[in-house]
């Protein structure tokens, strides 16, 4: 297959975050508006061009409160900062099928870059005759390193939250 631009399926895609509550628990969530300009061969992403922008207001931890203050200048600061942004920089074949994605990943007005475990699920046919690839890829984070610092004390030792973020994509996306 040659390079093609590829449209993002947002009813089958999704970027989820997880990150340790009172050094103990999991919290999940997701952000439920982004978009992806995504312009590869999906038998081989070392051509890839791949970029992301992840709307900063969409954040769903299943808590509207929690949502609130995540949104709040503690955190993301959506007001000032109402998109994160992902421009891959570098994309090597691990195996088949699995690639190492590294890209400059902005949060906040901070850039650092990050790399992504990226593994191509295949393509096919959908009930609708259009073709459709999906890829998984996952990558840790430092908030602090991005100036999410809020934090609270408990007071049996430790903090509230975790300051490793793991991010999870998933992605189906069909040919433009």
């Amino acid at each position: 297959m040659t390079k093609s631009i590829f449209k993002l399926d947002g009813a089958h895609s999704n970027l989820g975050f997880q990150v340790k509550h009172m050094m103990i628990a999991k919290v999940k969530g997701s952000f439920d508006t982004f978009e992806a300009h995504l312009n590869l061969d999906p038998e081989d992403l070392t051509t890839a061009e791949i970029e992301f922008t992840i709307d900063t207001a969409s954040i769903d931890s299943r808590n509207e409160d929690r949502d609130t203050h995540l949104r709040s200048a503690d955190f993301f600061d959506v007001e000032v900062y109402p998109k994160m942004t992902f421009v891959a920089t570098d994309i090597k074949r691990v195996s088949d099928g699995e690639y190492k994605l590294t890209g400059d990943f902005t949060i906040k007005g901070v850039t650092r870059p990050v790399t992504f475990d990226v593994e191509y699920g295949g393509r096919g046919m959908n009930p609708w005759g259009l073709e459709v690839i999906a890829f998984e890829a996952e990558a840790k984070i430092n908030r602090k390193d991005f100036g999410l610092t809020w934090n609270n004390a408990l007071e049996t030792g430790g903090v509230l939250v975790g300051d490793e973020i793991k991010l999870k994509v998933d992605i189906e996306a069909n040919p433009l």
